[in-house]
């Protein structure tokens, strides 16, 4: 049995200088990679499936002290479901509970599923977590990390997933410190427009017709971009779509939702 366990800082830094030109609110911040990897049989048998972990994340870097506590905790907890200021030791974490839970939860069922080789590819499980780091509005670094994984059934998922850090703080900035009090409903009527323009949908019954919206209302996500023109709203498969629409995005420019901003950009 393959069992790989490996973390490794890549050498060069990434600059960034966040926001409003060079120096930047708060100054830059800066980031190093991350690596671990681990692969596991899910028995001893010789050519048993096998679980393959991968992360390969941006980590601020420790020596800025308090500000890089407070974005690789909210990372680790975000992307990993650890908690950790510790990047390097979180991903350690999640490759070894994630490859001990796969051989403890699913060998019995393999075992019990060997004998039919079309099930064989149930069980080759992967996950796989990436990231990159940029500028976003003024003061902001935008985290986008990409975690694809297979773990059984019909097909993988694929998810993106976006953090924005205050570039002074380093604390993670969610709709309530960029929206004013009871933005809730205006900002989904505005998303509920985006997203009947992006499917050229005429009303929400439509929308529901094709799948989208089936059982719920529109909702702001947390999962969003603060970009220097505007602020973008990822769903991914499921959240308010089936499987097939895939990840939507919706783009709002600042100037159409000024009313409901704490400040104007």
């Amino acid at each position: 049995m393959r069992n790989i366990l490996a973390t490794a800082v890549v050498l060069g830094t990434i600059m960034l200088c966040v926001g409003c030109g060079n120096d930047g609110k708060g100054g830059p911040i800066e980031f190093e990679t991350v690596s671990a990897e681990k692969t596991v049989s899910i028995t001893s048998e010789q050519g048993a499936p096998q679980c393959k972990v991968q992360i390969e994340i941006a980590s601020a870097v420790e020596s800025q002290g308090e500000r890089a506590e407070a974005v690789n905790e909210a990372v680790a907890m975000r992307l990993l479901d650890v908690e950790s200021a510790s990047l390097r030791t979180a991903a350690d974490s999640f490759a070894n509970a994630y490859t001990k839970s796969y051989q403890r939860n699913f060998a019995p069922l393999y075992r019990e599923d060997s004998g039919d080789p079309r099930k064989r590819k149930w069980y080759e499980y992967h996950y796989n977590v990436t990231s990159e780091v940029s500028n976003g509005r003024c003061g902001v670094t935008v985290y986008r990390a990409t975690v694809d994984y297979y773990e059984g059934g019909a097909h993988g998922v694929n998810q993106r997933i976006v953090m924005n850090f205050d570039n002074e703080t380093g604390r993670l900035l969610r709709l309530a410190d960029v929206f004013a009090a009871g933005y809730e409903q205006p900002l989904s009527l505005l998303l509920t427009a985006k997203l009947l323009e992006k499917t050229d949908t005429k009303n929400v019954d439509e929308l529901r017709q094709k799948g989208i919206l089936y059982s719920m209302d529109m909702f702001p996500t947390e999962n969003f971009v603060l970009d220097k023109d505007g602020i973008t709203f990822i769903y991914n498969a499921y959240e308010i779509a089936p499987y097939e629409q895939g990840i939507i995005e919706l783009n709002i420019d600042y100037g159409e939702c000024k009313e409901i901003l704490q400040e104007s950009d």
